[in-house]
């Protein structure tokens, strides 16, 4: 038999045999996320680059994410340096409008009450055992914004980048299943039936819209320094969004720039999921907890939507404070087909999303202010 054949079957035998249950369970478990993108369309942008990074990643003696691995290369470039999740921000931010948050601003608040679950398996988590930084970085899950929680994580606790990217992602797609069973649990079918105002219909400024983002990334960064790339990015976009002027770079922003990154990013995350790193208990942990975090998000907004909606004498519907958390716009849909079930009058949509575009921010502010405060303890370095 010819050697170079007989090399090749035995390179093919050397393959299978090195195998590992381990990796073998991990392929098994990219499979499923790609199902999950692919069939069920959950966040398949992210999801499927995912799941067949962790395919890659788990193939025996390939060695992508070793040193001068295809994987790893990226990784370095773009992870570990922070850069990839930034510049999603900056496609983010192209992609907001902040003008249902700009018509009725006190919505705002119901942004920053859908972040206090973070707060609170923050300080779970701790209780659990978590190092102070890798507990920040579980706790930003309930944010339910992935590119916030890529970024902590990547940046503090990148051995766990893709346990909290892929419980990040997976809630944000089940959002839809996660809030609905909370908000009828924290209401009354009374309150359920409130029929709202009309929002604001009155145009806003395209000064107003201009100066907004600026207003922000100053005001924003100089509160928590830390996190200001975090919210100087996101407020980038929206400023290329509303100048007008600059159409090429906002499209490219929204559309190719975010599509290219994020295409490498979920492979980067993918590459993480190594058998050896990701088969651990504090994996389970991250995922009960990331869910715990969400739960709290929501439930703490509903609860704030009871006390506005006793403050306005009921003229706040209550469920729109789920819609505080940053999945934008996907949890203002669910609060707007609540609403409808229990009374086809109440158009709840408008309402609900300037709650969300209140959560989008508060999440990076929410991080940033985390990041911060451990600086400030002298946890993380200037």
């Amino acid at each position: 038999m010819d050697s170079a054949l007989v090399n090749g079957l035995q390179g093919l035998v050397v393959g299978v045999v090195s195998l590992s249950l381990g990796q073998a369970f991990m392929i098994a478990v990219a499979c499923v996320l790609l199902y999950l993108g692919i069939a069920k369309g959950y966040e398949p942008l992210l999801l499927v680059p995912i799941g067949f990074g962790a395919i890659m990643v788990n193939i025996p003696l390939a060695d992508m994410m070793g040193q001068g691995g295809f994987l790893r290369f990226f990784y370095d470039g773009g992870v570990r340096s922070e850069i990839f999740p930034l510049l999603i921000f900056i496609g983010i931010g192209a992609m907001t409008d902040f003008a249902p948050l700009l018509q009725n601003p006190k919505i705002i608040l119901l942004g920053a009450a859908g972040q206090f679950g973070i707060f609170i398996t923050l300080l779970l988590a701790l209780a659990l055992g978590f190092d102070k930084l890798d507990a920040v970085a579980v706790a930003v899950i309930g944010a339910c914004d992935g590119p916030t929680a890529i970024y902590v994580s990547s940046k503090f606790a990148p051995h766990m980048l893709g346990a909290v990217s892929v419980a990040a992602y997976s809630y944000m797609s089940l959002v839809p299943l996660i809030q609905p069973p909370i908000m009828r649990a924290l209401t009354t079918e009374k309150e359920r039936t409130i029929v709202m105002g009309a929002a604001k219909s009155a145009p806003i400024s395209k000064t107003a819209k201009i100066v907004f983002p600026i207003v922000v990334t100053i005001f924003a960064s100089i509160l928590a320094p830390k996190g200001a790339p975090l919210i100087a990015t996101v407020m980038l976009g929206n400023l290329l969004r509303e100048s007008g002027c600059v159409d090429r770079l906002k499209n490219c922003s929204e559309n190719e720039l975010t599509n290219i990154v994020t295409l490498l990013l979920g492979l980067c995350i993918g590459g993480t999921m190594e058998a050896d790193k990701f088969l651990k208990t504090q994996t389970l942990l991250v995922l009960v907890l990331g869910f715990i975090a969400i739960c709290l998000d929501t439930a703490v907004g509903v609860l704030f939507g009871k006390a506005m909606c006793a403050l306005t004498g009921g003229k706040i519907n209550p469920l729109i404070g789920a819609a505080g958390i940053s999945a934008f716009p996907m949890s203002a849909r669910v609060v707007q087909a609540e609403g409808q079930k229990y009374n086809k009058k109440s158009y709840l949509l408008m309402h609900a999303m300037s709650a969300n575009a209140g959560g989008q921010i508060g999440s990076v502010i929410a991080a940033a202010v985390m990041l911060s405060v451990l600086q400030g303890m002298g946890i993380v370095g200037g």
